[in-house]
């Protein structure tokens, strides 16, 4: 009998629920990123951005093609990526139709999205392909008895970090205070001199640096990328988005860990017959949360609240 299991009942639940915290502050980290990168092209341009899970894939595969190399250099390039195509995004896709209507904004965000994953499935071909992970990071520490994977600590405290630092930037910043300027009334934000085109660019630059991020805390501890690794991670960000309150940044990132703590809880509670059914419950809490909040947790913002 392992050592586990000659510990009092009660220890092994207590273990058993730090673990799950652990694990749900982890999860709910990376949909945390993914959701504040998409509530903040929402909050300036009222956009969602069904693209971003390409950013994502970006990142990944720029990881793979750096297979082998330090990982200070994997990091930088795969953040470089990530901001590179979120401007050329900006640029090419979205500014000659700023102008257009939500719809138009919306089939653009479409497009991108399914010619960026064709362009990856003919130059990586649709095959889930392995990144190489340092060894270190993929290792476990004994934290009071409870065995903590170096990954997930490393995951929490760079999101935590870096929604900390977005938030202070936003409040502080003369350019974060531009950005939620152009949030609140963005015709009202030109005619007094804040410049759009930057102003918005630098709000996709942030969001392929978020995305960026996320794919470095993913890969890392998957070990795999895909053409279609961001799509799963979109959609959970659009949900965490909507259900913390459109055009409310704090709203995305409770969004994102309300997410993360609920698919854990029902990963560990659910019988293990109905386990294959996870995601059907997690949405149906969803569908109850906007049932008795149509706003969201904390209401829709007209701007870019922080």
């Amino acid at each position: 009998m392992s050592e586990a299991w000659r510990r009092p009942t009660w220890e092994r639940a207590v273990t058993e629920l730090l673990q799950d915290i652990v694990d749900a502050l982890s999860l709910g980290s990376i949909y945390a990123l993914v959701a504040l990168g998409i509530a903040l092209i929402f909050g300036i341009m009222r956009l969602i951005n069904f693209a971003h899970g390409e950013l994502i894939m970006i990142a990944g595969y720029t990881m793979l093609l750096l297979n082998g190399a330090p990982w200070p250099l994997v990091i930088l390039a795969a953040i470089a990526a990530g901001v590179i195509a979120a401007l050329l995004m900006e640029r090419v896709a979205f500014r000659p139709i700023r102008g257009a209507s939500p719809a138009t904004l919306m089939i653009t965000s479409f497009a991108v999205s399914f010619l960026l994953q064709n362009v990856a499935i003919l130059v990586f071909t649709s095959r889930t392909r392995a990144v190489d992970v340092s060894i270190s990071i993929s290792e476990s520490t004994d934290i009071l008895g409870l065995r903590v994977a170096w990954i997930d600590m490393v995951t929490s405290a760079v999101s935590i970090l870096l929604l900390v630092a977005l938030a202070l930037f936003l409040k502080r910043h003369p350019a974060g205070r531009q950005m939620r300027a152009a949030a609140e009334h963005f015709t009202m934000a030109r005619l007094l001199g804040i410049r759009a085109n930057r102003v918005i660019a630098l709000a996709f630059g942030i969001s392929g640096a978020l995305a960026a991020v996320a794919a470095l805390l993913l890969i890392a501890k998957s070990g795999t990328v895909s053409p279609t690794i961001g799509q799963p991670l979109l959609l959970v960000g659009v949900v965490a988005t909507v259900v913390g309150g459109m055009g409310s940044l704090p709203g995305a990132v409770l969004g994102g860990y309300l997410l993360g703590a609920l698919t854990v809880t029902l990963q560990t509670t659910l019988p293990t017959e109905l386990t294959p059914y996870r995601d059907a419950f997690l949405f149906s809490v969803v569908i109850a949360i906007l049932v008795l909040k149509p706003g969201g947790i904390l209401g829709r913002g007209e701007d870019l609240r922080v």
